[in-house]
């Protein structure tokens, strides 16, 4: 299964088997898209649904509505608890790299972050790829927030200058990616988020050789290959040059100082170097590739490569990143660049985690108890708000 679980990852033995399992999915999955069945995201997608997604009971304290915000599907968390006043609110967007994931994958997580925080939590079902390209599922989140936020007061009792946006993984790349929409525009009608919560976010496919993806290049869930595999997915779906984009050569030069300068190892921990790095050769530029994946080096799908002046007007940030994670490193460069900025921002960084432990909080025989220190930190992040 060529994975490469390190010592230091939290419950490295249920790490096997759960990695096991996924692949078997893929595999089989590969196999009924060829006999022509169905298509393997398909089977994918019903799998999870079916057999590796828990829905318990609504708890008491809380109250679970399927609503649709502007022809988006939402799901609303209300506590039910006495507010003195207006409750504060989330919008949260779920990771599975733009392709997989649902509002029930997170259903868990969302009804703990509603109670525990006091919050009314609002998770977006965004369309999905491959069916529906960039930019749908940021215009979804877009269109699901700017429909909360004008109907936060008069409908939730929320107070809408009190409504942060969130998201896991990619989910987190649309929050960010959202907030800068929003900063740009600037139009007054709706007050902008108070808070963007980033857990371990996607935040630029600009370099795939990050020490974090040469170190954890084959620790699961997400394989330093798949996340190239799933911008790709996200932009078009060319995955002739996944092993262009993985090289770099689909950066031009003329672009490359003003990345380095984003992008460089100077600007992470001494710590992340730990674990050693290699030195990688400077690509030679292909325009065909570039023109291929361009919209992928715009700010709205690499939200680290915005220009100043654009993160500059986001709000204040949470961000968590995990130590065996390939996107380790893109949260902790945003993370300087935001500081650089001087700008309000809290990191929480998981020592023995790795990428896509919040899908197994309260997952059964799935659950990783580390999984309950991420979303715990949101929920002491959301109480500040």
């Amino acid at each position: 299964m060529n994975s490469d679980i390190p010592r230091g990852v939290a419950n490295s033995g249920k790490l096997h088997m759960v990695h096991g399992l996924f692949v078997g999915i893929a595999i089989v999955g590969r196999i009924l898209h060829r006999l022509g069945i169905c298509h393997q995201v398909s089977f994918i997608r019903w799998f999870v649904a079916c057999f590796l997604t828990r829905l318990s009971p609504v708890p008491v304290g809380l109250r679970v509505k399927d609503l649709e915000f502007s022809e988006v599907p939402v799901r609303v968390y209300e506590p039910t608890t006495v507010c003195n006043g207006l409750r504060r609110g989330l919008v949260y967007f779920h990771g599975g790299g733009w392709v997989l994931g649902s509002i029930d994958s997170v259903d868990e997580v969302c009804r703990h972050i509603a109670k525990e925080s006091d919050t009314t939590v609002v998770s977006v079902g965004y369309r999905l790829a491959p069916e529906h390209r960039y930019p749908a599922q940021l215009d979804d989140c877009e269109t699901a927030t700017c429909h909360f936020l004008s109907v936060a007061e008069a409908e939730f009792s929320v107070d809408p200058h009190r409504v942060a946006v969130g998201g896991d993984s990619t989910g987190a790349n649309l929050a960010a990616a959202l907030c800068q929409r929003l900063a740009k525009r600037e139009d007054g009608h709706l007050p902008p988020p108070c808070a963007q919560v980033l857990v371990y976010p996607a935040l630029q496919m600009a370099d795939f050789n990050l020490p974090s993806y040469q170190q954890n290049h084959a620790v699961p869930i997400l394989f330093r290959g798949r996340m190239a595999f799933y911008f790709l997915q996200y932009l078009n779906g060319d995955m002739s040059v996944c092993q262009d984009v993985l090289e770099g050569i689909h950066v031009p030069t003329e672009l490359r100082p003003r990345y380095k300068e984003w992008l460089s190892i100077s600007n992470l921990p001494p710590e992340c170097l730990a674990r050693g790095i290699s030195e990688h050769p400077t690509p030679e530029y292909d325009g065909e590739v570039y023109h291929t994946i361009k919209a992928g080096l715009e700010s709205e799908v690499s939200p680290l490569l915005a220009e100043d002046d654009v993160i500059q007007k986001t709000p204040p940030t949470f961000i968590l990143t995990c130590e065996y994670d390939v996107l380790r490193d893109d949260g902790i460069l945003y993370r300087k660049r935001l500081l650089d900025l001087k700008k309000d921002v809290t990191w929480q960084h998981v020592m023995d985690g790795f990428h896509g432990m919040i899908n197994f909080f309260n997952q059964g025989w799935l659950t990783f108890p580390s999984a309950a220190r991420i979303v715990g930190s949101v929920c002491d992040y959301m109480k500040t708000l």
